[in-house]
């Protein structure tokens, strides 16, 4: 699994700093999370394949998480786009596109697919064999989801050594992938577990960007590999949370830390800001494994 900061300041972007939006990769999925003013310059800069991007989950209206949407809509028609593009989104989105789309007499030469959300409780939204996306209900200003990304769990491990001797036929290998028991060349019934080996353990990662600092999300998040989480203010603009519906790093350390997850990366920051040290500072008071997001930043997992 691997994450690649596109974009992670509030507000209005500036020369070195850009509001939301991210890619992940997870089991052969790019999924694009948010698409701030100039996504599409930062994907060409981090060398991601336009192609390869399939779903596209926007977290709420606010201009700082979507408006470089139809921009990058809009190159992928340039580009002679074929592939069908599905985006995940507050409804009122597709009427935003459209509208432009129509007036600009622009539209596009690939399916575009809006799934548009509405509902107040978690809900899947996407599953296939390999991954499952869930959204996350979040305590903003405006309806606002984040999205929880789930591996399935894997084939299980053959252990080579123990099938053959076991007088295992490789006909059966995949049975025993699946997490059959199957018989041998003699007829004799080989339990699972003595010839193969537990798969990896499945990651997961939690976008949560923008909220107030809300406990029920930790039910929704338990456990994850890695959370996002804002981190708007620090602790001495507190007072600030409370009309923006945003959260300070130690307050984001709270949700990691009562989530029991891996790893929290902060991000969202004002650009009020100068020295983001102080973001991590605060919530490893809380919480030891903290990281921050930075423009460019890939973490992997």
């Amino acid at each position: 699994m691997k994450l690649t900061i596109l974009g992670c300041h509030s507000a209005t972007p500036r020369i070195n700093t850009n509001p939301t939006s991210q890619v992940l990769e997870i089991n052969n999925h790019i999924f694009l999370i948010d698409c701030g003013e100039g996504t599409q310059v930062e994907l060409r800069r981090n060398k991601v394949k336009f192609n390869r991007i399939k779903h596209i989950f926007i977290s709420h209206l606010h201009g700082d998480h979507y408006f470089g949407l139809i921009g990058l809509i809009s190159t992928f028609r340039l580009l002679t786009r074929e592939t069908e593009l599905h985006i995940y989104a507050p409804k009122g989105l597709k009427e935003l596109v459209t509208l432009q789309m129509k007036l600009a007499n622009s539209w596009t030469n690939y399916q575009l697919i809006f799934h548009e959300l509405t509902s107040h409780e978690p809900e899947l939204i996407f599953e296939d064999e390999k991954v499952a996306v869930y959204t996350i209900p979040l305590d903003h200003r405006i309806y606002t989801n984040g999205f929880l990304f789930k591996e399935k769990p894997g084939l299980r491990k053959l252990d080579m050594n123990a099938a053959i001797e076991a007088d295992i036929d490789m006909a059966y290998f995949n049975k025993l992938k699946q997490g059959f028991d199957v018989e041998n060349n003699k007829g004799k019934l080989v339990k699972n577990e003595t010839v193969t080996k537990d798969p990896p353990e499945p990651r997961s990662y939690a976008f949560c960007s923008d909220t107030a600092y809300n406990e029920k999300l930790v039910n929704n998040i338990l456990g994850v590999t890695a959370l996002y989480h804002e981190a708007t203010f620090l602790e001495k603009h507190e007072k600030l949370t409370i009309p923006t519906k945003h959260s300070t790093a130690k307050q984001a350390a709270s949700i990691a830390k009562q989530a029991n997850v891996g790893t929290l990366i902060l991000g969202h920051f004002s650009t009020r800001y100068d020295n983001l040290d102080l973001f991590k500072e605060e919530a490893q008071t809380v919480f030891k494994h903290v990281e921050l997001a930075k423009d460019g930043k890939v973490f992997s997992f």
